[in-house]
């Protein structure tokens, strides 16, 4: 093969489909969850957009135990998060958000890299359009009307989204049609509809959008069911993988390997296979190719519940998880259509630029033991402050909604007692980002360089959400599909 790559979740679709355009080059795909020929054999509850498949046990899952945070005392609050192990990845089984990456965050993601200009925002929005078929604004600049991610806002949004709507009216915050608009072209802060990648009520990932449609081509194979453990080398050459599928070994071979198993499996991969802190793989046998800081740093979107129950009862037809939000700065207000317990709803309030950091090492040598993930939440005292005064802010948001009841209200009194009640209403966006992170060639944190290729090392790439440099201030998969759309053009190049 030309080129191999490892994980067929968001980044990994779209980079098969893109790289086998030309008929002369050879890709294999390998993917260690399920794969379907076509999107009329996918299990319904992947399609139906109203639903999110992640029910304990479902085969196009993963799930890894975390620790978020040490409380007080210095106990560990612990959790677990899930992964989509599936055609199409965590795309597959989410709640279908889809809001671009802001122009700042791509200012802050360029200071990373110096004077590149390779992921400042003009450099990139060509590519947002390229990718989308904005069914609502596809005609309107900066849009595009033709790429393979259908974008559809919430036409007929349920009664509780409505009310959470004319909440924020009340509270003076204004309206934002497009959270996908250009910047300038309406307020930075306010509320709005989340766009999501449906159509006609079905969720569209990656797998059903790029990949699937061009499976018939000769020159691309794509296998499910491949768990690889290790990336092989012929001195610092990446030249092949080593899996295991249904029990039995193999390997395969390649000129190019492309890493896009994800934040985790992606940061594990590479330290399995000798790219990692050197002194982390000597403790568990592992002989160290490259010393780099693989894990280390990562961010992720720290979330704190508020739940309320409503005195009168209100019709909740299926919806998304998400129909509208609220962006206050770097918090984003979360009114979730579910309900999380009988009676009770939740408004989410996330912090999305943490300056907390975590860190993620390896368990053991054994592929299928899930790693260390360290969130570290709560860690800065500027993170603790953030979301106390902006969970303030969204109980007095609350109490705009007739007969909403907050059931776990904030503690009048600062200090230690916030810290406690931050702890306990603590959760996580599940948006784990930077493991692999970008950056230049003598920045002591960078993993990969500008095009996605790893340092220290020839013929590899890492191509997801684990190469991003900063925390964005928006949900991840818009942007994961740009970086593969990106990295797709330097590799075809």
């Amino acid at each position: 093969m030309d080129t191999l790559i490892v994980g067929g979740g968001t980044a990994g679709c779209v980079l098969a489909a893109r790289l086998s355009e030309d008929p002369c080059h050879t890709v294999c795909l390998l993917e260690a969850g399920p794969v379907w020929a076509t999107a009329a054999r996918m299990p319904s509850a992947l399609l139906d957009a109203t639903r999110m498949p992640i029910d304990a046990g479902a085969p196009w899952l993963r799930t890894y135990p975390v620790t978020l945070a040490m409380d007080e005392a210095g106990h560990a609050i612990d959790g677990n998060i899930v992964r989509g192990s599936v055609l199409g990845g965590s795309g597959a089984v989410n709640g279908s958000y889809f809001v671009r990456a802001t122009a700042a965050d791509f200012a802050a993601w360029s200071r990373e890299l110096g004077r590149s200009t390779t992921w400042t925002f003009d450099s990139v929005l060509p590519v947002y359009q390229r990718l989308e078929r904005d069914l609502d604004f596809g005609d309107r600049p900066g849009h595009g009307r033709t790429g393979p991610m259908p974008v559809h806002r919430p036409a007929e949004p349920v009664p509780l989204s409505l009310e959470f709507a004319a909440a924020c009216t009340a509270s003076n915050i204004p309206a934002i049609a497009d959270l996908n608009a250009l910047p300038g072209s309406g307020p930075a802060n306010g509320f709005g509809p989340v766009p999501c990648n449906i159509e006609d009520g079905m969720r569209v990932s990656t797998g059903s959008a790029y990949l699937l449609p061009v499976m018939f081509r000769p020159n691309l194979t794509v296998a499910g069911g491949m768990r690889v453990t290790r990336i092989r080398f012929h001195g610092t050459r990446a030249v092949g993988v080593d899996y295991v599928r249904d029990g039995e070994s193999g390997t395969a071979w390649a000129d190019r390997i492309v890493v896009c198993a994800g934040a985790i499996e992606s940061a594990s991969l590479l330290q399995r296979s000798g790219i990692g802190p050197a002194r982390h793989l000597r403790a568990l046998d592992i002989p160290v190719l490259h010393s780099a800081p693989v894990g280390a740093g990562f961010t992720d979107h720290l979330e704190i519940g508020i739940d309320y129950r409503l005195g009168r009862e209100i019709p909740m037809p299926n919806a998304v998880a998400l129909e509208y939000v609220s962006i206050l700065d770097d918090i984003e207000l979360r009114p979730y259509t579910v309900s999380f317990t009988p009676g009770d709803y939740r408004l989410g309030v996330a912090l999305m630029r943490p300056h907390s950091t975590g860190v993620l090492r390896l368990r053991s040598t054994d592929p299928a033991a899930p790693p260390f993930i360290e969130h570290r939440y709560l860690s800065a005292e500027h993170d603790r402050i953030r979301l106390t005064d902006a969970a303030a802010a969204a109980i007095e948001l609350l109490r705009r909604i007739p007969s909403a009841r907050v059931r776990n209200p904030l503690p009048d009194a600062a200090g230690s007692d916030a810290n406690m009640w931050l702890r306990a209403n603590l959760a996580t966006s599940q948006h784990l980002s930077g493991t692999c992170r970008m950056g230049t060639a003598d920045d002591e944190r960078a993993v990969v360089d500008e095009r996605c290729a790893v340092y220290g090392v020839i013929g590899l790439s890492v191509v997801d959400l684990s190469i991003v440099p900063v925390a964005l201030s928006r949900g991840p998969q818009a942007t994961t599909v740009l970086i593969a759309e990106r990295a797709a053009e330097f590799l075809a190049a």
